[in-house]
């Protein structure tokens, strides 16, 4: 089973920005417990600051991947060109936020890529990421 995380802006910046938000953990170092969790997935890693080489790395994994776990960061509340790369790939999004974005700003409470995702999590920290990898290898 191949799946891609991709991460939007700033998510480079996991265990060192807002920490009381987004934890102390590096998501490189939450990486690897992934891997140790579900061996058996071949994972490919993408983050990106830029809107348009996310759409592009959706764009190259959508169609040969088994399912991608997508945080959009910032991008979820501005961009329609994501929600739209997302609707013309075959392979499912789920949709990941490490904090609940709903109990956050008013802007944060509008995504414009749930709605072309099989699923949506909010506010379960980085294990948000490993449910919805979970929820791929039991649809396998």
């Amino acid at each position: 089973m191949k799946i891609a995380i991709i991460n939007g802006p700033n998510l480079n910046l996991l265990g060192k920005r807002e920490p009381e938000v987004y934890g102390r953990k590096s998501f490189d170092d939450y990486l690897i417990e992934l891997k140790k969790i579900f061996p058996a997935v071949d994972f490919h890693y993408y983050q990106s600051n830029v809107e348009g080489e996310l759409i592009n790395e959706i764009q190259k994994v959508g169609f040969e991947y088994d399912g991608i776990v997508l945080n959009p960061g910032g991008y979820t509340h501005t961009s329609v060109a994501l929600g739209d790369a997302i609707a013309s790939i075959k392979t499912p999004v789920i949709e990941v936020h490490i904090s609940n974005v709903h109990a956050r700003e008013d802007f944060r409470k509008l995504s414009l890529v749930s709605g072309k995702s099989v699923g949506s999590i909010f506010g379960l920290g980085l294990k948000g990421y490993e449910l919805a990898v979970k929820w791929f290898a039991d649809k396998a």
